[in-house]
């Protein structure tokens, strides 16, 4: 289920950042995204989740933006990038 390793970083002062295990593990919950395609996301470890086949990077990016955001985590002016690796 879990077929893609996607590392996941932000803008930390124009510093490439894995993002903490914390953020991820709290995106991953889904009683906090409510958003059934988010179950096949699994975080491993700082900077890196891995997830499924029909999870599409573009939507995953955009949402964790979003969360991060919202949760404080990520400035306004901070930018997420994924990369599958």
């Amino acid at each position: 289920m879990f077929a893609r390793k996607i590392r996941v970083e932000y803008d930390n002062a124009g510093i490439p950042t894995p993002t903490p295990l914390k953020w991820l593990d709290n995106f991953a919950m889904r009683s906090f995204t409510n958003d059934q395609i988010f179950d096949d996301t699994l975080p491993v470890a700082d900077g890196l989740i891995e997830i499924g086949t029909r999870v599409p990077i573009d939507f995953l990016n955009e949402r964790l933006t979003d969360w991060f955001r919202r949760k404080g985590y990520l400035a306004a002016s901070a930018t997420l990038r994924l990369t599958e690796l």
